[in-house]
């Protein structure tokens, strides 16, 4: 009996073991935009489908979207509903829009081009493709996200001049469609071993330094646990 009491405690830690590191461990994500098919507008690829793509993922801050596509493509990002509409960064204002990466019409040849983005702010964040005249962004290569706040930023992406950076924001009054200004902090560079994994679920990450003190957090955990469940018994 005393026996069949004990497994039964040791199970139930096992499960709240397993629970606790999964939701440690989930913290950020890098999302491969388009999985398989890249960052392409309809015209080059029919089947890609931002918008599908979109659809039952869950974007927080710190995470991380990858671009894969190629020098004839751009990466625009704006928190400017009315510039995401017209599909034209040209009258942009530099504190909502970035421009990651910019096609080059004049090259004589293709090259792959990934480019690592970074969520730095709550709320609605539009991407799309800018060059020629709005063309590839009028032909699908555009899609919308909401960012929540999630864990929060991580220390690397915040920047301590800003502090209000990290707050969820609301839209600005008489403008469902608008969103705060962006700030890339100035000591950012793109990650080095991000994941552009081209399966359809999102791939997670986390540093060592941070999974090292999860774990080191999860193991005075799991030894307070084990002593009370042999001291019970």
């Amino acid at each position: 009996m005393e026996q069949t009491i004990f497994n039964s405690r040791l199970s139930w830690l096992l499960v709240l073991i397993l629970i606790s590191f999964s939701k440690s461990v989930d913290a950020y994500k890098n999302y491969t935009v388009g999985d398989s098919l890249g960052w392409f507008d309809n015209l080059e690829k029919p089947h890609v489908n931002y918008d599908k793509w979109v659809a039952n993922k869950k974007f927080s801050l710190g995470d991380f979207l990858i671009f894969n596509t190629d020098n004839n493509h751009s990466v625009t990002q704006t928190y400017n509903f009315t510039t995401y509409k017209n599909c034209d960064y040209n009258n942009a204002l530099d504190n909502d829009t970035t421009q990651w990466v910019s096609a080059d019409p004049s090259s004589t040849s293709i090259f792959p081009v990934s480019v690592a983005v970074p969520l730095l702010k709550v709320g609605p964040t539009y991407f799309f493709s800018s060059d020629y005249d709005g063309e590839q962004c009028e032909n699908g290569q555009h899609f919308k996200i909401n960012v929540t706040y999630g864990q929060g930023l991580p220390r690397a992406l915040k920047d301590p001049s800003d502090d209000d950076s990290m707050a969820p924001t609301s839209p600005i009054s008489g403008d469902e469609e608008s969103a705060p200004d962006t700030i890339v902090p100035a000591s950012f560079d793109h990650p080095r071993d991000v994941s552009t994994d081209d399966s359809p679920e999102p791939s997670n990450s986390i540093s060592l330094s941070m999974f090292s003190k999860v774990l080191g957090i999860q193991l005075n955990w799991v030894f307070v646990m084990l002593a009370l469940v042999f001291g019970i018994c």
